[in-house]
């Protein structure tokens, strides 16, 4: 029995190695081929730092989206949530004199009660998390567009600690850490993966599907919140955009996740998302070094995410592809 468990044990701990050398060699080798093309304005140690503080916002939502792709759903109003949750925060803390409590409660707070929304709406109406998400981003959006008052709602400057080290490295951490525990330890993890492996074999073994699956938005929710945080922190103000247009939001989130879902099976989806999420930022910066328009950077980096999905993901014979 023992050695069964130290052969399971060593198992997981060489298939873990496997997943982060796949991500190291991801990331070093985007690096260096933008480094050979652009050495000058590319790559450096302080270049690198940038990368990595861009990711850190993305990485800190992606982390808790993952609750809602790993279970195969889907949410099209992240975008507006970060929207909505930072100039919600932001009003708290300027305009209400709330400081940073007000920025932090109301980010996640908002962010929190967007994802209750999501929840309950896709539940109770049984129709597809892209349709429900997609109506309710129009009314978030337009809920942030009166709140801000068709203005961008602006941070003060004695507000902004987690927009640059070492504050938002701790924030980030924090989620981290918190999307790890309630993955790994708790429950609400084990019923995550359990509803989406096979959702009806989860209902026989008597897990509420729908409350965990509103349980999953709220929390990812939560995590769109902390990326307000360190988002209106870091760039100082959030326009109000109606239209659909805070979709442009949703892309990189949605990528990392994809990508902990791709090594899932190496059993380190949340450092698959945070490191994949640097990876794509390195991505993204080098295309802007070398001056390329965003619709090349979004197609290269699409093309990219495909191959590695596809070269990490392998659908056993009769498994149903979500």
């Amino acid at each position: 029995m023992g050695s069964t468990q130290t052969a399971s044990a060593n198992k997981r701990m060489s298939g873990r190695i496997v997943g982060f050398l796949i991500l190291i060699l991801l990331v070093i080798a985007s690096w260096a081929v933008f480094k050979v093309i652009t050495p000058q304005n590319f790559g450096s140690p302080k270049n690198l730092l940038s990368y990595f503080e861009a990711s850190l916002m993305v990485s800190a939502g992606a982390v808790g989206f993952f609750f809602v792709m790993v279970m195969g759903m889907f949410d099209f109003s992240i975008g507006a949530n970060i929207m909505l949750s930072s100039i919600v925060g932001a009003v708290l803390a300027s305009r209400f004199h709330l400081g940073y409590p007000g920025l932090i409660l109301g980010c996640i707070l908002t962010g929190a009660i967007v994802g209750l929304l999501n929840g309950f709406f896709y539940v109770k109406l049984r129709i597809p998390s892209m349709i429900v998400t997609t109506g309710l981003a129009l009314i978030y959006e337009s809920i942030a567009s009166y709140i801000a008052g068709s203005q961008s709602a602006t941070l003060p400057s004695n507000l902004r600690a987690f927009g640059s080290m070492p504050g938002n490295l701790i924030l980030a951490v924090i989620a981290f850490a918190v999307s790890y525990i309630l993955l790994n330890y708790t429950r609400i993890g084990t019923y995550t993966y359990a509803i989406g492996s096979n959702e009806f074999v989860a209902k026989n073994m008597g897990i509420n599907v729908n409350k965990y699956k509103m349980l999953a938005f709220i929390i990812s929710g939560a995590f769109f919140g902390v990326e307000a945080v360190l988002t209106i922190s870091y760039g100082s103000s959030m326009v109000a955009e109606t239209g659909m247009l805070s979709m442009s939001r949703n892309f990189y989130p949605t990528m990392g996740c994809f990508l902990g879902l791709a090594l899932k099976k190496y059993g380190i989806p949340i450092p698959a998302i945070i490191i994949g999420e640097f990876f794509l930022q390195i991505i993204y910066y080098g295309f802007v070094a070398l001056g390329a328009p965003t619709a090349v950077n979004d197609v290269i980096s699409g093309l990219a995410l495909l191959i590695i999905v596809t070269l990490t993901t392998r659908v056993s014979k009769g498994e149903i592809v979500k």
